[in-house]
């Protein structure tokens, strides 16, 4: 699972940055949305995979403290990255004169600039404060599960999604891969 959601994710950012028949505010801040997926998957599932081979659960507080920052680092800014991509739907809809102008590359980098400074500050600070604070139980079955579908099967699951939902990412894909051929029959040439 964690090399289908790798893989996946980079195919699709490989395709997007090698593209140039994408639009581009829209397909930056996707491409930037699927790092964010592979670093968050990174971050969680590399500790389980160590756990499952090891079959030792024990963490040091250093590596505890340090996976959940990067935690809450990646899925807040998975948040606020979906956040500006909301926009930029917003202005390709609302303002579609004006979309080139209102979302130039600096505003775009600008964007994913201050999508950054908001987890590092906002949710870095709440949410550790958070778990720091509280004491630690034992975790139940159904809140392992949880954990589980949440950081592995959806992140998994993303590139697909947006690839069978977005026609550009299919011919983008298709393109990086060589295969964008012609439809229909491939005519043979003929001898005289």
């Amino acid at each position: 699972m964690y090399l289908i959601t790798v893989l996946g994710s980079l195919f699709i950012i490989l395709a997007i940055s090698s593209d140039s028949h994408l639009p581009m505010p829209m397909y930056f801040f996707l491409s930037n949305l699927f790092m964010a997926y592979i670093c968050f998957t990174s971050t969680t599932i590399s500790k389980m995979l160590v756990t499952i081979q090891t079959q030792s659960k024990a963490i040091t507080y250093a590596g505890c403290i340090t996976q959940m920052y990067f935690l809450i680092l990646f899925a807040g800014l998975d948040d606020f990255r979906l956040t500006v991509m909301a926009y930029d739907w917003f202005v390709a809809i609302c303002h579609p004169l004006y979309y080139t102008v209102i979302l130039n590359p600096w505003i775009c980098g600008l964007l994913v600039l201050v999508s950054w400074i908001i987890i590092v500050s906002l949710f870095y600070g709440t949410m550790l404060g958070v778990y720091l604070s509280s004491a630690g139980t034992p975790s139940s079955q159904s809140s392992t599960t949880a954990s589980v579908m949440y950081t592995v099967v959806t992140p998994m699951l993303n590139p697909f999604i947006y690839n069978l939902r977005n026609r550009n990412i299919t011919i983008a894909l298709k393109r990086f891969f060589g295969m964008s051929g012609t439809k229909g029959t491939i005519p043979l040439s003929l001898k005289k």
